[in-house]
């Protein structure tokens, strides 16, 4: 797909995303959308993947009879391997395009225009409803029964944001489908990932309208891409990546991009609809529903993977949140061996040192965070010195510009962590902060700010007023504050000023300043009027 034709299909598809604009906020409709799209591409997933077994018959799925004892032979047969394989089953008539084309059928058989036609008559709300709970349904008892769970419990189709009468919800569902039934996603091309794109472009700009709510479940691109380039340093397969405030999963799905491949998924999201979001955003993007574990619960409080441990690290937790910091995780093997929790109003160190228990000791972990992290004392200051002087895990500290997140303009840093460091005897830093597109709303990291960033992390290269390679001594003298202009002098000299110069200026300028005052008097004088003092 060239860029022109994948620009052309998100115009399409947020057109389509419009015919909701209005109805409800931006993370409402962003719901019915991406549920939407999700179950058209089980659909087809579905329709190949019959087909492939059907092909030595020489049958077509959609040409099955489902009435016939025949048909349901077939159908049986199908649904053994389909939720073996695909982790769930679709009988024909349930296929996305079936249904958009019965909503279309009936609109042009009530005599509207074909090419306005909105399928006014034919109620398909009922058969949708039953069709997306028959997905779950066809999971039940099966290995893949946690990954399809209440998957479509945000898609309301009773809601009354959709419309007043059960008329007018059925024509707009229906024009939706119709129009999202246009859209060839190329399923059967191996090397295609039109779908997955599309999704991370929607994603993208749902979390763009959604103001501060964004952040709870996407991290943009630009800064995914650079976590991702850096925990996959030198390394081209994964055994398994995690990160535990997992939004969407676009992140762990950024990951994979760097690498051949990625053996396993994990992640957990305390969100229960940005949960099914990032459940559909894996399964989206073709990875296998054995290859992923995804869990709903809050990390701090009830981590679901703590006897893993996992090569590649990833996080962008929400910043300075607030947690319990119970006497209890004074025990907890997570904590213990810092001496200190991170305070109850700051979470931030409490996630640092919970990816550190699941690193592995030959993985990488890369964590965005506050500024605050690096200076802050009391609890923060002695979990930072113990991080540095006991354990030497920090690797790099990152400077980002301020204002490229959604829903904050505060400056961030991006920590990354090693247990088994090449270079333990210094701390790299970066002062990026300074390079960047401003566009209208948010700053914006170009592609070669992001380059210039993971290759001065890689090479590990000292570059005067962007990076600095501190040694553990020089941090120590500094009582272990990470504060980057500590490390990295970006100060510009000012130009010396020419003093002759700047007289010689002034000269001219009173020497025009009395022209004008004589114009203007000469003026006054024609109209008899007193000139200005």
């Amino acid at each position: 797909m060239t860029e022109e034709q994948k620009r052309k299909l998100e115009q399409l598809l947020w057109n389509i995303a419009d015919t909701l604009r209005g109805k409800m906020h931006a993370d409402e409709f962003r719901d019915y959308i991406l549920g939407f799209i999700f179950y058209k591409y089980l659909s087809e997933k579905m329709y190949l993947y019959a087909n492939k077994i059907l092909a030595e018959d020489g049958i077509d799925y959609l040409s099955i009879d489902e009435n016939s004892d025949e048909g349901e032979e077939y159908l049986t047969a199908i649904q053994d391997e389909a939720v073996l394989q695909l982790g769930y089953f679709l009988r024909p008539s349930e296929l996305f395009g079936e249904v958009a084309r019965r909503g279309r059928a009936s609109a042009t058989d009530d005599g509207e225009d074909d090419d306005h036609a909105e399928g006014a008559s034919k109620f398909i709300l009922g058969d949708l409803t039953r069709i997306l709970d028959n997905i779950e349904r066809s999971t039940m008892g099966t290995e893949s029964e946690d990954d399809f769970a209440s998957l479509f419990e945000d898609l309301d189709l009773s809601s009354t944001k959709l419309g007043r009468s059960e008329a007018d919800k059925n024509k707009l569902i229906t024009k939706i489908l119709f129009e999202l039934n246009k859209i060839d996603f190329e399923l059967d091309k191996i090397d295609s990932d039109v779908l997955g794109d599309a999704y991370e472009y929607l994603i993208g700009k749902f979390a763009a309208g959604a103001g501060k709510k964004a952040g709870e479940f996407y991290t943009p691109q630009s800064v995914s891409t650079i976590l991702a380039k850096i925990v996959t340093t030198g390394k081209s397969k994964l055994k398994s990546v995690y990160d535990p405030t997992c939004g969407s999963g676009s992140l762990l799905l950024r990951v994979a991009k760097e690498v051949k491949t990625v053996s396993a998924y994990y992640g957990q999201e305390m969100n229960r609809t940005t949960y099914n979001l990032a459940r559909m955003n894996m399964i989206l993007h073709d990875v296998h529903y054995r290859d992923f574990d995804l869990r709903q619960e809050d990390t701090l409080e009830r981590p679901q993977h703590l006897e893993q441990r996992f090569e590649a690290v990833v996080a962008n937790p929400p910043f300075s949140a607030k947690w319990s910091a119970s006497k209890l995780f004074e025990s907890d093997d997570r904590f213990s061996q810092y001496g200190k929790l991170a305070p109850s109003s700051k979470a931030d160190f409490a996630f640092v040192q919970h990816m550190l228990y699941q690193l592995d000791d030959n993985g990488q972990m890369a964590v965005v965070l506050p500024h605050g992290v690096l200076f802050r004392g009391a609890a923060e200051g002695h979990i930072r010195r113990f991080l540095i002087e006991d354990r030497n895990w920090l690797d790099a500290v990152i400077g980002l510009p301020a204002n490229i997140f959604y829903g904050t303009s505060i400056p961030t840093c991006i920590l990354v962590f090693k247990k088994c460091r090449e270079n333990p005897d210094d701390i790299l830093f970066i002062d990026a902060s300074a390079h960047f597109e401003k566009q209208k709303n948010q700053n914006h990291l170009r592609p070669k700010d992001i380059g210039r960033i993971v290759d001065t992390y890689r090479d590990r290269s000292a570059v005067e007023k962007f990076s600095h390679r501190a040694s553990i001594d020089e941090i120590k003298e500094n009582d272990f504050n990470l504060n980057i202009p500590r490390y990295v002098d970006t100060f510009e000299e000012e130009e010396p000023v020419d003093l002759t110069e700047v007289v010689r200026e002034l000269k001219a300028i009173d020497k025009g300043m009395a022209k004008t005052d004589d114009a203007i008097r000469a003026f006054c004088k024609e109209l008899g009027i007193g000139a200005p003092v």
